[in-house]
């Protein structure tokens, strides 16, 4: 995550925040799985991702074979897109309780001072998460944020291009997150990991 500070909290008990209710990807069903896969193999022929080589049946078979390998990836990275956008927007919903949670305690009041967390960052609870160990299954918390912080919603795939399925979501999620982070301060302050519990349940 980064320098930082740990923030100095009064008192030496645990402080109680609020549960992370994930909301996990939706299953894949396989209408839904069809359907990503045919608009990835039509993203495939329009962007002529593939040559088409001239050489009869075989040829035609090969490609047919390439093109429906190739939109099976590009579905694969589009769902790891949503199942990060989802954690993202798990945990940005965690922050504003936290920062409810916060605006409660009388010990924890004082902290939501913009000179220790920009109003539009609040950075310090996802690296809480980090510090926690939370379980993610893969999902890179400043991926997912960085994600949640570009899109509103998770747009349909159509929306995307190639190379961004490909190359630039990861890049592009990080600069996000990076600015949101950094908003105000160069090192945002940090929260002690062992002076707070909360509890994580992912939803289906």
């Amino acid at each position: 995550m980064g320098e930082g500070r740990y923030i100095q909290i009064p008192g030496s008990g645990i402080l109680e925040l609020p549960p992370l209710l994930v909301h996990a990807a939706p299953s894949a069903e396989e209408a839904r799985v069809q359907e990503v896969v045919d608009v990835a193999a039509g993203m495939i022929e329009e962007e002529e991702m593939i040559p088409f080589s001239v050489g009869g049946d075989d040829a035609a078979r090969e490609f047919e074979q390439r093109k429906f390998d190739l939109a099976l990836h590009l579905a694969d990275r589009y769902f790891s897109l949503v199942s990060h956008w989802l954690w993202g927007d798990s945990v940005l919903e965690w922050v504003r309780q936290c920062e409810i949670t916060f605006d409660g305690n009388a010990v924890l009041r004082p902290l939501l001072h913009p000179d220790v967390w920009p109003h539009a960052g609040r950075s310090s609870f996802v690296a809480l998460l980090v510090e926690k160990n939370v379980p993610t299954h893969g999902v890179g918390l400043e991926k997912a944020v960085g994600l949640r912080l570009t899109f509103r919603q998770p747009p349909p795939i159509e929306c995307f291009s190639d190379q961004f399925l490909f190359y630039l979501n990861s890049s592009v999620a990080g600069s996000a997150y990076q600015t949101w982070s950094h908003l105000g301060q160069e090192h945002p302050a940090l929260l002690p990991p062992e002076r707070f519990h909360f509890q994580v349940h992912e939803l289906n």
